[in-house]
């Protein structure tokens, strides 16, 4: 491998690539022939290769200046999603894989036959590469009575775990992890199975699990009300229990995501019977209990995410895809980008240390481009899936390295500050974003989707009542450009600061419907980024391990890694500096701060300035010590509903229920893993401790890990 990668920072210093980014690189990204024969010969070969194959995509007379421009802003800082680094430019090595990221599943009918079509479908979707997100609680809950089958259902949990097997061998034949989310409705009867669903050992475990939170469940759970789990009722069912639809304590009116063979009312609800009511604390307390312990299940606050939703008129989402950052409606697809933020510090470190807001405007505005190009190469296997990326062109760019850049702008992570320069930079991508998305309309015409015409609903009235303000009634005709532009509710708070971009926005349409999610970025930071802080987070630690997944070997393998804000205090401030220095020639500043120095409250203050302009969602998880108080712990979760948040999600350390991707060595030198011998008699060692076991070498942690979930020996 060539030694030559280097980083460059905006004042010629260069930062050398640790060597576990390097060795991500290779593995991961590098690209090989089918014979295994080296390809890309150094990162910039990759960069290369991403920008012909993107550039490829413009006119004949266009690509070789598209070409310059996009390879400028991949090395300035532009890092596409892993799949378009992995398998952009490479068709004649791999032509099955797709460009796509994000994906998420049709709606799962509540038939046998639908369950496994859905399954087949998600199959040749992780296949191609793609993550993929599902809501189960279209299924009927555990106990029901299928006519067809003259048998009581399963539940949809059971199905979980066909998905979930398909994943795990999916994954395993093609050497890369699948990644998969299961959503599921806070007011279905199997609820209280979903939420424990994890703690049984090596169950679910290809899924993330998110819980669909409404308006209605927080407002019961802040006023201690009761609340209400129920299923659909076709006209069978009620004919055959004899239901009064008019009784409240039988029947609930809810709107669902499908209503065909349901019964409905004439404002589209759909009839619910009552199968229980307990208080909404009480399902809150289970809740956060799982949540503390297990890291699950997560949130999505559903009503809040179609509120907000750029397609509103058109969309009912239930699903994200596997981290949360992509809210999707059936078949959505959406390609994903980040850009490094450590790019753009001048004099990093310094007391003149500041950000380079034109250049980051630059970069924001060739990748835009960038990212809409990969829509024409997006391999995605699902007609459907083609179909609905190709209608909408949706756009997940975000950033990575917030919390390495703050620490270089000598800013404190959930600072008052740092929350500004958050909101400030996630506001500036988004108008630079569109003002492309302009531009590119104009070039190349808006989203399809933009350009049709949509009749005018009473669900359109109700949920935009400034529509019949501007005199639109039942029936009429309505530019999609216009409800999108006008109508949307983060369109309107664009136009707060930019009323005549969306005036023009309007009036042509733009060239895609959403343009920005901040995603959690893991490999990439690691690698192409040299270990830059993930997405929107600080950084885990400074010095620290991440467990990563090898093909061939038989548990997860510990590598040690540095945050890329301090090999770069250590080249270009203090040789000698160290995380946890004693003596002044080897302590670091006290705005290098990790995670577990962040209060929950300030994790949520930085995602909520950066949603303010950020249409689709964000993937972050707030990070508490492993004795963090339970009761302030679920003031969290309150606290993001009412910042305005989409989703949130909390991560605790607690060794006796799993083995984290990123681990702290203090974690594991304190934790003790008990391990039973063939004869029966025990061992009991330290989580960092070595162990020859099968042959190989491996940390007691990730042994211990392997065995208990059931994967040693399956990559």
């Amino acid at each position: 491998m060539k030694s030559a990668v280097q980083l460059e920072n905006t004042r010629g210093a260069t930062i050398g690539f640790q060597e576990a980014s390097l060795d991500i690189w290779d593995k991961k990204y590098r690209l090989k022939s089918k014979a295994g024969d080296v390809v890309d010969e150094t990162m910039d070969d990759t960069y290369q290769r991403v920008a012909r194959a993107l550039a490829d995509v413009e006119a004949e007379g266009d690509r070789d200046r598209w070409f310059e421009q996009f390879l400028w802003a991949l090395r300035r800082g532009a890092i596409p999603a892993g799949r378009i680094i992995s398998n952009a430019g490479a068709r004649e090595h791999k032509p099955a894989t797709s460009t796509i990221n994000c994906t998420v599943s049709g709606t799962i009918g509540d038939s046998m036959q639908d369950i496994l079509t859905k399954v087949h479908e998600a199959g040749l979707t992780l296949k191609a590469g793609c993550g993929i997100g599902y809501e189960f609680s279209t299924l009927r809950p555990k106990g029901a009575y299928v006519s067809g089958a003259g048998a009581h259902t399963s539940g949809p949990m059971s199905f979980m775990d066909i998905y979930d097997k398909m994943c795990f061998t999916v994954s395993s034949a093609g050497g890369r992890r699948g990644a998969q989310m299961g959503t599921f409705d806070i007011g279905h009867p199997d609820v209280l199975d979903f939420i424990r669903a994890k703690r049984e050992d090596g169950r679910l475990r290809q899924f993330n699990l998110s819980l669909l939170v409404t308006d209605e469940f927080m407002q019961a759970v802040k006023h201690n009300r009761d609340w209400v789990l129920a299923f659909p009722l076709d006209e069978r069912e009620v004919g055959q229990l004899g239901l009064d639809l008019t009784d409240t304590d039988q029947v609930l009116w809810r709107e669902w995501p499908t209503a065909t063979g349901y019964v409905t009312n004439d404002k589209g609800q759909v009839a619910c019977r009552v199968y229980k009511k307990l208080p909404a604390r009480r399902l809150w307390d289970m809740i956060m209990a799982s949540t503390y312990d297990f890291a699950e299940p997560g949130f999505v606050l559903v009503d809040r995410v179609n509120e907000m939703n750029n397609n509103w008129f058109e969309e009912n989402i239930r699903a994200t895809n596997p981290c949360g950052e992509q809210p999707l409606p059936a078949y959505g697809s959406c390609l994903l980008g980040s850009i490094n933020l450590t790019k753009f510090v001048l004099d990093p470190f310094a007391d003149k240390a500041r950000f380079d807001w034109d250049e980051f405007h630059r970069v924001v505005k060739v990748f835009t481009r960038m990212l809409d190009n990969v829509v024409e190469i997006n391999g995605l296997p699902l007609q459907r899936q083609r179909e609905e990326i190709q209608r909408k062109r949706r756009h997940g760019m975000g950033f990575l390295g917030l919390g390495s850049a703050l620490t270089m702008l000598r800013l404190r992570y959930g600072s008052r500050e740092s929350v500004k320069f958050t909101e400030d930079v996630s506001r500036e991508m988004a108008l630079a974003g569109w003002e492309t998305a302009l531009d590119l309309a104009r070039e190349k015409g808006p989203a399809p989707i933009l350009l049709e015409d949509f009749t005018v609903t009473g669900e359109m009235l109700r949920k935009r009542p400034e529509m019949t303000r501007d005199g639109w009634k039942v029936g009429d005709v309505i530019p999609g450009r216009v409800l999108h532009a006008r109508y949307s509710r983060y369109m309107q708070r664009v136009a707060e600061v930019a009323p005549e971009l969306v005036k023009d926005l309007e009036r042509v349409g733009a060239r895609f419907t959403h343009h920005s999610s901040i995603a959690p970025t893991g490999t990439i930071s690691l690698s192409l980024a040299n270990n830059a802080s993930n997405g929107i987070e600080p950084s885990f630690a400074h010095q620290y391990s991440r467990n990563v997944i090898r093909e061939g070997k038989k548990s997860k393998e510990k590598v040690d890694v540095l945050s890329f804000e301090l090999l770069a205090y250590r080249q270009l401030v203090n040789l000698a500096a160290m995380p946890g220095g004693t003596r002044p020639d080897d302590q670091l500043p006290d705005y290098f701060v990790t995670a577990d120095d962040i209060k929950p409250k300030e994790h949520v203050d930085i995602q909520a300035a950066a949603q303010r302009w950020v249409d689709s969602s964000i993937s972050k998880t707030a990070n508490v010590p492993t004795d963090f108080n339970y009761e302030e712990f679920k003031d969290i979760y309150m606290y993001a509903y009412e910042m305005g948040l989409k989703g949130c999600t909390t991560f605790r350390f607690n060794p006796e229920a799993f083995q984290g991707v990123l681990v702290k060595e203090k974690d594991l030198q304190n934790t003790r893993y008990t391990f039973v011998l063939d004869d029966s008699s025990e061992v009991t060692v330290r989580g960092d401790e070595e162990i020859e076991y099968d042959g190989e070498m491996h940390t007691a942690a990730n042994l211990f890990d392997a065995l208990k979930e059931g994967y040693y020996g399956k990559f």
